[in-house]
């Protein structure tokens, strides 16, 4: 059995990688340490720990280590077992590889440019990721429209040119039209283009366009002079700032209660090339420096679009090993800088202040919904997990129960769950309810990992005060500490105020009162729909099963042909002898028996 105690005895003081497993093998967090003995041990300390770090070590129940060299293999090797499993106390990037990228193969004599999501070391170029697809599509239609490459996948072996180049979108090197010289002038003008060095195109193409005039090759000049003016043009779209550096990115991030979002500039030749923003959630209790640090190796591993510079708030714990890490992957220096004044800074201000923007705009409704419930409930946190139960039964018979489930503020029907009660016969709700919550709860004090998942940080309930009272019972008798609600309905039968167990009403805002009679109602849906499926199977059963002579194939022919036992009994004799095995006699022995 392992000893936690005992282990951290045997921890050497060496660089390395840790790896914190739970009780069932999985592993819950990687990390990285230039003293394993130090770091590891600080996690079992009793320190000032925030509340995310806490959850963590409750769940560890055994750890490994491996001991490398340096601290910069030590964060590789972490890099590569965070990619792979994607542990959930990690900062956790979506994987690169979903994103698209432009790809110019250069293996060939006459280079293709496509999208791929596929990034393989095979001497191609690539560039990107594109976070939104429809930027990398604007950007590849813009290059076939300007640029007389080919855009085929296969061009030897033809015999005649395609229609691209009749409509004068490519040179047709399948042909030979075009020497390789030549096009790869056009390759490389397209690297420069995707590396943001507009001005070097813009020049070399005014020297073009002097050479194609001083020959009296008017078209040719025409069509540089149209290349020419679009580049300007969607250079003057990138530029946003007069920063001198040439190749850089900028990481801004920002914070609310419910996640966080980092929002990155791509800058080239002075000029932003482009943009992407991600979200986390989970990490708001984090610093920012640890989630920035936690992102950028990420973010650049097996990353082919490395920069000369990356520019940061603040500093980073692990910043000279990332930095020798990255410029071993360039080939050539890559540096993290902090910029405290100047026009570097008020780049990071201005990526800030979108990815500010960005998290205010993203869900705003629905973060509205949360922070006004945290007031009404008096909570100290969001109630992220809200769960709404309702019972549903027709004088005590088929007693059923629904719960539905709002996650951040959205009704998630697919984490909706249906409940056959066990224990309780006859017209019982409030013990209906009491059964229900305690299975429910049951599920994730033993099992937080599966199905339910974890507990709700708040219960509604759609039934009286005996209901509430009931299921606030189970609660207390778990020694969890759950907050639990009635929602009170008006007239109309839509929520007008949710109610605690000693009857005092709690008022709502018109929006969350619309937002909780939606959820309301999904719940009773729920519930009713099970209740109907069950007493319709039930009635069919009662039904077709107990006609001496209707056997399964029967049944199933008649239902699939008149749908419901209704339609069955309204059809006519001559009718139901249609269906195959059921002759008249059957027939009117089924009329009779319904």
């Amino acid at each position: 059995m392992f000893n936690i105690e005992e282990e951290l005895k045997k921890l050497p003081g060496k660089p390395g990688v840790y790896i914190m497993r739970d009780k069932e093998d999985n592993i819950i967090y990687v990390g990285k340490a230039i003293s394993l003995k130090k770091r590891v041990r600080s996690y079992f300390r009793k320190t000032n720990k925030t509340e995310r770090i806490k959850k963590m070590v409750s769940l560890i129940d055994h750890f490994e280590y491996i001991v490398v060299d340096n601290e910069a293999e030590a964060l590789i090797l972490e890099c590569n077992l965070i990619k792979k499993n994607r542990p959930r106390f990690n900062v956790l990037l979506k994987d690169d590889k979903t994103y698209p990228y432009i790809k110019i193969d250069m293996s060939t004599d006459f280079p293709n440019v496509y999208m791929t999501r596929r990034v393989i070391n095979d001497g191609s170029k690539y560039f990107g990721p594109y976070a939104n697809p429809g930027s990398a599509k604007e950007m590849l239609n813009f290059i076939k429209e300007k640029f007389k490459i080919r855009q085929c996948r296969n061009y030897e072996g033809r015999t005649r040119p395609c229609l691209n180049y009749h409509i004068k979108r490519c040179d047709a090197p399948c042909m030979g039209y075009i020497s390789k010289e030549e096009y790869r002038t056009q390759i490389d003008e397209i690297i420069d283009l995707l590396e943001g060095k507009t001005n070097k195109i813009i020049r070399d193409l005014e020297k073009q366009i002097k050479v194609a005039a001083e020959k009296l090759e008017f078209e040719k000049a025409a069509y540089l002079r149209d290349k020419k003016i679009a580049i300007e043009r969607i250079s003057e779209k990138q530029k946003v700032s007069n920063i001198s550096e040439n190749n850089i990115d900028v990481i801004g991030i920002a914070k609310n209660e419910l996640e966080v979002c980092i929002e990155m500039f791509f800058v080239r030749g002075s000029k932003m090339i482009g943009r992407e923003h991600y979200f986390f959630s989970n990490l708001v209790e984090m610093e920012n420096s640890e989630i920035i640090s936690g992102f950028i190796k990420q973010y650049y591993l097996n990353n082919p679009n490395l920069p000369n510079k990356i520019m940061i708030r603040e500093e980073i714990e692990d910043k000279e090993a990332i930095e020798k890490w990255l410029s071993t992957e360039a080939e050539r220096k890559v540096e993290i800088k902090t910029p405290q004044k100047g026009e570097k800074l008020r780049f990071i201000e201005m990526a800030e202040n979108n990815a500010e923007v960005t998290l205010n705009n993203k869900n705003k409704e629905k973060n509205d919904i949360l922070l006004e419930l945290k007031q009404v409930l008096k909570m100290d946190k969001l109630p992220r997990k809200i769960e709404c139960y309702d019972i549903s039964n027709l004088s005590g018979t088929n007693i059923v129960a629904g719960m539905c489930v709002m996650q951040d503020g959205v009704i998630k029907k697919n984490l909706a769950r249906r409940f056959k009660i066990k224990t309780v016969y006859g017209q019982d709700d409030p013990r209906c309810m009491a059964e229900v919550i305690e299975r429910r709860l049951m599920h994730s004090i033993d099992k937080e990992d599966k199905g339910f998942g974890k507990l709700p940080d708040v219960i509604f309930v759609d039934g009286g005060i005996t209901q509430l009272k009931a299921a606030k019972q189970v609660i207390e008798k778990l020694n969890l500490q759950i907050p639990i609600y009635g929602m009170v309905k008006n007239d109309k039968h839509r929520t007008r105020a949710l109610m605690d167990e000693n009857r005092k009403e709690l008022k709502l805002s018109e929006k969350l009162m619309n937002h909780i009679t939606n959820f309301q109602d999904q719940v009773h849906d729920t519930a009713i729909s099970y209740h109907k499926k069950l007493r319709d199977k039930e009635i069919t059963k009662s039904s077709l099963d107990d006609i001496n002579g209707i056997g399964a194939k029967k049944k199933q022919a008649l239902l699939k042909e008149f749908g419901s036992i209704e339609k069955i009994k309204q059809a006519s004799i001559e009718e139901l002898t249609k269906i195959k095995g059921i002759n008249e006699a059957l027939a009117k022995k089924l009329k009779e028996e319904l």
